[in-house]
């Protein structure tokens, strides 16, 4: 029988694991502030921007499912601290890249490190509590997501004048890697160590794997998660080189295009949760935020700012919609929630990655007015998805697990 953490061990391993959250997506959406300094000096334009979004973005997809696989194998604690690893590392090497190919290969291996993390420590916070008390702790750390992209976002624009763009962007690999030291010395090798409850494994493919509403889940929102990372990474250099706002405005502006999924994830769960018309509110949620994103252009300060917090407070709540959903489908074993889940994000993850990467091509060979417009018709296109996807049954008997409200 393993033995029980004290209260003292399990508040001080919550803290060090939503620090990590907080400071992964810190070094997530860092780089997009330091876009424009990147550009001048290895004299690349928005299409290697986008190319840099992208390759994060690629890493963090492909490695979502083996993410899972491996924690299993050796344990959550393990893999989910490897992660933040190598993401610090691989961002410290990226900011002192020599070229701009070593610097997409850094940003390639934090994407990988990123996934890594994921997954694996959405179940290390769980496994700190019993059932009945996990909503708070996961809850938060879902939070701490959104925090840290926008503390990202700003932080690295106001440090950027100072600092330079390596030294701005390295710095948040080293608190990161600091905080992962904590995690190493205060997170407790008996709560990653704990095997999952799983029923007896049937041949070929996992049921999550197979299932048809994982897949249009995933496909329906590759627009939407392109656009978060189009408007998280290239508005500040959009508000610096086409709308005239300082580094420090421009930052302020692109925060607002993620912090506010802050409040967003606490609307859309409890609604997944009492109501079944997930299509519905899917549909609703993703055209009320996505559709607005074309009149970036013509919105003027005021409008891009109510543009930003309209379309973050929406991509919030599909998120948290998205992640309950799992836990109504009957045809997937409550042990493969997670599996399913990781399916679902790596999809998103490779396809908006394409997206970004098409969004910097398409401001190279047209603008960014152009691009903004299409942006909109992608996130829209892309729910057509949704037509595969299965009427949502009643919920089966069991508590639902508890992944639900996190983002990526």
């Amino acid at each position: 029988m393993e033995p029980r953490l004290s209260d003292r061990t399990v508040r001080r391993a919550t803290v060090v694991l939503i620090a990590l959250r907080i400071g992964y997506a810190y070094n997530w959406f860092s780089i997009g502030p330091a876009l424009v300094p990147i550009g001048n000096e290895f004299g690349i334009g928005p299409a290697g921007f986008g190319l840099l979004v992208a390759v994060f973005l690629l890493g963090a997809g492909l490695l979502q499912v083996p993410a899972g696989f491996l924690a299993r194998r050796f344990g959550a604690r393990t893999v989910s601290l490897a992660g933040v690893a190598l993401l610090a590392v691989s961002t410290v090497g990226a900011a002192y890249a020599p070229t701009f190919p070593v610097l997409l290969a850094g940003r390639l291996l934090g994407g990988a490190g990123a996934a890594l993390f994921f997954s694996p420590a959405i179940g290390l916070v769980a496994s700190l509590y019993p059932p009945g008390r996990r909503g708070l702790p996961v809850g938060t750390f879902s939070s701490a997501y959104s925090a840290g992209a926008g503390l990202g976002v700003l932080g690295t624009s106001l440090l950027l004048p100072d600092l330079g763009w390596r030294l701005a962007v390295a710095l948040g690999g080293v608190v990161l890697a600091a905080i992962c030291l904590a995690g190493v010395a205060w997170v407790p090798r008996a709560a990653g160590a704990r095997p999952p409850r799983t029923a007896p494994r049937s041949r070929g493919l996992p049921r999550a794997l197979r299932y048809r509403g994982v897949w249009a889940v995933g496909f329906a929102f590759v627009g939407l998660e392109g656009a978060t990372f189009a408007t998280g990474q290239f508005l500040v250099p959009y508000g610096e080189t086409i709308a005239g706002w300082s580094i420090a405005l421009s930052g302020i502006v692109a925060m607002l295009y993620v912090l506010p999924s802050l409040f967003g994830g606490p609307v859309g769960g409890p609604v997944a949760e009492r109501h079944r018309n997930h299509r519905t509110q899917f549909l609703v949620a993703t055209l009320a935020g996505g559709l607005p994103l074309a009149l970036i252009p013509v919105a003027g300060l005021a409008g891009a700012v109510a543009i930003g917090i309209l379309f973050s407070f929406c991509y919030g709540a599909v998120y948290a919609i998205m992640y309950v959903l799992p836990h109504f489908w009957q045809e997937v074993d409550p042990a493969e929630v997670p599996l399913a889940i990781g399916l679902f994000n790596s999809i998103q993850l490779a396809g908006g990655a394409l997206v970004s990467l098409a969004f910097g091509a398409i401001v190279a060979a047209t603008s960014y007015s152009v691009a903004w417009e299409l942006l909109a018709a992608i996130v829209a296109l892309s729910l057509l998805a949704l037509l595969a996807l299965p009427p949502t049954p009643a919920r089966r008997a069991g508590p639902p697990a508890e992944a639900a409200a996190v983002p990526p």
